[in-house]
């Protein structure tokens, strides 16, 4: 599904904050520089690149051919030659599903879920996390959200989505709630860290774009829903930019 929107996807979906990955490291006990991660459901690299960029080898795996293509060229792209004094390491790029990794037991430090758990197998990809993982390794989950409580203005946005969008799953859905990746693991460390983001109203409505209700839509309805929102976002800031309040959750098992 997500290799139809990967333009949108690699130019719209926010990064993570700096802060999230001193947290990472402080609650799995692992550094990043010179750790081996799987980044699983690794999609166009945006935590594997921000991971790469701390010192990490990171295999990327992902079943969408097209995303791991957007993230071979990309990092290709950056940090020189490999082997190049300074240069990240290398980004091995592994077309798979998350319930199976192609990988051998005891081979990573850190198994990572940026945006991408909740699409597996709860037993199964927890298991294969274990599997890969040495003794002393962590397994990752991340989400990056908006935080609408803390702006009317985007309270107002989700609550548009939930209203034209029947598979609209978000805050602004009662039952909604983070992923219970938390319920997977024997012991874990959660941690809710609050940042904003600066962002034009067009780069803002890419990342709609490429979230799965709007991949299953027909073209023009999503365009449509699109332009609403543009209009409506206009409305409220006139010169384009978004301030946006956001929240990510990290869960970390060990």
């Amino acid at each position: 599904m997500f290799d139809s929107v990967a333009d949108a996807y690699d130019a719209g979906r926010p990064a993570y904050p700096d802060e999230m990955y001193r947290a990472l490291s402080e609650l799995s006990g692992v550094d990043l520089d010179g750790a081996t991660t799987v980044d699983v459901g690794a999609g166009t690299g945006i935590l594997t690149r921000a991971l790469r960029a701390r010192g990490a080898q990171v295999i990327a795996v992902d079943p969408g051919a097209e995303m791991l293509a957007r993230l071979v060229s990309r990092a290709a792209g950056e940090g020189g030659e490999e082997g190049e004094r300074g240069a990240p390491p290398p980004v091995a790029a592994v077309l798979a599903d998350g319930n199976a990794l192609p990988l051998a037991d005891g081979v990573a430090d850190l198994v990572t879920y940026a945006q991408s758990w909740h699409w597996l197998d709860p037993v199964v990809s927890i298991a294969e996390a274990r599997r890969v993982l040495r003794p002393d390794g962590a397994i990752v989950g991340c989400w990056n959200l908006n935080h609408a409580a803390q702006a009317d203005w985007l309270a107002a946005y989700e609550a548009r989505l939930a209203e034209a969008v029947p598979t609209y799953w978000g805050p602004a859905v009662e039952e909604w709630s983070v992923p219970p990746i938390a319920a997977a693991f024997e012991v874990i460390e959660e941690r809710w860290i609050p940042w904003t983001r600066l962002v034009g109203i067009e780069d803002f409505l890419l990342g709609l774009r490429s979230h799965s209700y709007m991949a299953a839509m027909s073209p023009q309805t999503a365009d449509e829903l699109v332009d609403r929102q543009r209009v409506e976002l206009r409305k409220a800031f006139p010169e384009g930019l978004l301030s946006v309040p956001m929240r990510v959750y990290l869960a970390v098992g060990r």
